[in-house]
């Protein structure tokens, strides 16, 4: 499948005159709880030519493909994706950090992941998966009987939360790092883990009455998380100058 997706990234390069320093995988099989019919969610930075940015004209900076059953594949622009780092936003962060890579290029995310502690933003990404958490919960998980499989699209975010508070650090894409460190051994633990053997070995994991003990810990979770949040504050450092650096450099090195 790789070659596919590498194929499909070199088709957009010579459609769009752009070069791609980045691709990776994004979604459940970067987070290590893929589905049997799971697509692949291909995300990717792009640079176009110098001369799409000396323009007096707005441009579109995204290039999305369109979706079939088996390939997802869209990207940001480079200054759109600088931009969106830094105000630390948690689906770029997640990119840098899959451990799912198509395709590297050039310096960009060597240079992004040298200075990503001073741009993350604790606060900013905890209300990200705090409300994530709290949507997907509401949404999916209420009822007596519910959609087992969206467990994990509420405890992955919740879990999240809890690792920015512990660490004050962008937390790890994958699940199971996540619950290994934030879930101590015993009967929640168990059921988790429960439910994800049966996710990975493809069970369908439709609807079946919810389970409790994850469900309680979900409720105070998210309300702790909640509370913590109001009532907690980070210092905020302008990093402009560093990126716009960044930029320009990475705009010289594709296009020299």
């Amino acid at each position: 499948m790789k070659e596919k997706i590498i194929e499909e990234l070199k088709k957009i390069e010579e459609q769009y005159a752009v070069k791609i320093c980045y691709a990776v995988e994004s979604g459940s099989r970067s987070w290590g709880f893929p589905s049997k019919d799971s697509d692949y969610d291909v995300r990717f930075i792009y640079v176009p030519k110098k001369e799409w940015y000396l323009s007096i004209e707005e441009k579109r900076d995204v290039i999305e493909l369109p979706i079939n059953n088996l390939l997802d594949i869209n990207g940001w622009e480079l200054r759109k994706a600088l931009r969106l780092f830094k105000k630390s936003n948690p689906p770029l962060m997640e990119w840098l950090h899959s451990g799912i890579v198509y395709y590297q290029a050039y310096s960009l995310v060597d240079k992004m992941m040298a200075i990503q502690n001073q741009v993350f933003r604790p606060q900013s990404a905890l209300y990200h998966y705090l409300n994530m958490a709290k949507g997907n919960y509401r949404d999916y998980l209420q009822a007596d009987e519910v959609k087992i499989k969206k467990y994990f699209y509420v405890l992955r975010p919740v879990l999240a939360c809890k690792w920015i508070e512990k660490y004050n650090s962008v937390p790890p894409i994958e699940f199971q790092a996540l619950v290994a460190d934030l879930i101590m051994d015993g009967p929640l633990k168990n059921e988790i883990n429960t439910l994800l053997d049966r996710k990975i070995r493809g069970d369908e994991l439709n609807f079946e009455p919810k389970v409790v003990i994850i469900n309680e810990f979900l409720e105070n979770e998210i309300n702790r998380i909640e509370d913590y949040a109001k009532k907690t504050s980070f210092p905020k450092q302008d990093i402009s100058p560093i990126l716009d650096e960044l930029f320009r450099d990475i705009l010289d090195e594709v296009w020299p």
